[in-house]
């Protein structure tokens, strides 16, 4: 026995000696690209010529115009005067969407989406307008500070980088895009440039591993919530006996979670992005779920934009599609709460609201993305239905007959029950 648990802590040892040795080497390779990078743009300026660079554009989803038309079509229906829109099914939604699909012939175009494919090309010159001299400008700056993180193994925020240069950055998007320029460039995640986010997501239930020198042992106390690490490269040792991960939307039912002890009681970790996950949560999940090998169910609001949120964790973001492939968690389910719900549970009629204008155009925007037709047929549905009905609620409703409703009957039943999609 004590033979075979010195060799079980050698083969940690051996992988986390292996893992900094592919992170040195990562870091030593990028360092190489950069210096050549300048070094290439010196000698183009000294020798009186433009440099251009050109970067591949991303996208996580495609919206083609036959789908737009769709969306046209969907809002002419529901929106005349003349037809309640309870007369419209949602077969008969998916209908009139299938119909125009097909009558503009868009199928071709949407099957031919990728998430590591690019969609077009920037070319950022001094040659041309001033808004790619300047985007170029930034770039170059930005990547003299990576350089230097990289040299001397630091770490900073984005938010650091922008106070380095105010008055040339003018404010922080402009630095944000520079980063995703950089991580485009040199096909890299944005960890890989030493440029940190501050982590807002929180985890509870029944894990614990060794973060850097830190030991974050969620499993002592599983009802008390924890900061999600920054960076998963600093993971080790992760152990877990839970039986599944649940992820929620927003903090207050995180909270809420917590006070009923729902993790104590069904086994679980519980994870909250606090609204759109940041990039730390997205990686924690996939981290989790990879290496753990659980199952991970989402409950966001029933309205556009808790879809919104969960799509982000399923397919990605726009912002980094370049980046899609290593944040989404393809095997995430969608748990609730569903239009269904409200009148399944006969909540009252104050916890429910009309779907606004702004609503309507979020969610006809949702409808027309590749992968709800691709990947979601059955997400799409759910969505359509909403659309049709013209109202949305949030999870909280489902406290409105008792305070403990959601962690002691709804969440329990639709797993128990597997009313997820």
């Amino acid at each position: 026995m004590a033979g075979s648990g010195k060799r079980r802590r050698a083969t940690v040892l051996d992988d986390d000696e292996r893992r900094g040795r592919l992170r040195l080497e990562e870091a030593a390779l990028l360092l190489h690209k950069i210096k050549g990078l300048v070094g290439w743009v010196v000698a183009e300026v000294s020798a009186g010529r433009s440099p251009s660079l050109a970067l591949h554009r991303y996208q996580n989803y495609c919206a083609c115009a036959s789908a737009a038309a769709a969306a046209a079509s969907l809002s002419t229906w529901f929106g005349s005067p003349s037809l309640s829109r309870l007369q419209i099914s949602a077969h008969q939604t998916c209908q009139i969407l299938t119909g125009v699909r097909a009558s503009a012939g868009c199928g071709r175009a949407c099957s031919a989406c990728s998430y590591d494919a690019p969609v077009g090309t920037d070319v950022l010159s001094l040659l041309r307008k001033e808004f790619h001299a300047s985007r170029l400008n930034v770039l170059l700056r930005v990547l003299l500070v990576v350089q230097q993180l990289l040299q001397e193994n630091k770490h900073c925020s984005k938010r650091d980088i922008y106070y380095m240069y105010p008055s040339m950055f003018v404010e922080q998007a402009i630095v944000d895009r520079a980063i995703n320029d950089i991580c485009i460039l040199f096909k890299c995640s944005r960890h890989n440039l030493n440029v940190v986010p501050v982590a807002k997501g929180l985890v509870m239930g029944w894990i614990r591993f060794v973060e850097g020198e830190k030991k974050v042992y969620c499993i002592t106390n599983v009802n008390a919530a924890f900061p999600i690490p920054v960076s998963i490269e600093a993971i080790k040792d992760v152990v877990s006996v839970a039986h599944y991960i649940l992820v929620v939307e927003k903090e207050a039912v995180f909270q809420r979670l917590a006070n009923d002890k729902f993790c104590e009681k069904n086994r679980c970790i519980v994870i909250t992005g606090r609204g759109y996950p940041d990039i730390p949560t997205r990686r924690f999940l996939r981290y989790l779920v990879e290496q753990l090998h659980l199952p991970a169910y989402c409950l966001v609001d029933s309205d556009p934009y808790g879809f919104d949120i969960l799509a982000t964790y399923k397919f990605g973001s726009m912002q980094l599609a370049y980046d899609a492939n290593v944040l989404r968690v393809p095997e995430i389910r969608w748990l609730g709460v569903f239009t269904s719900d409200f009148e399944e549970y006969c909540l009252p009629d104050c916890c429910q609201l009309q779907l606004s204008s702004e609503d309507r155009r979020k969610l006809e925007g949702i409808l027309i993305r590749c992968y709800l037709h691709k990947e979601a047929p059955e997400w799409r549905l759910k969505l359509e239905a909403m659309l049709e009905m013209g109202v949305k609620f949030e999870i909280e409703a489902l406290s409105a007959s008792s305070i403990s409703f959601l962690s002691q009957e709804y969440i329990p039943q639709q797993i128990r029950l597997g009313r997820y999609i």
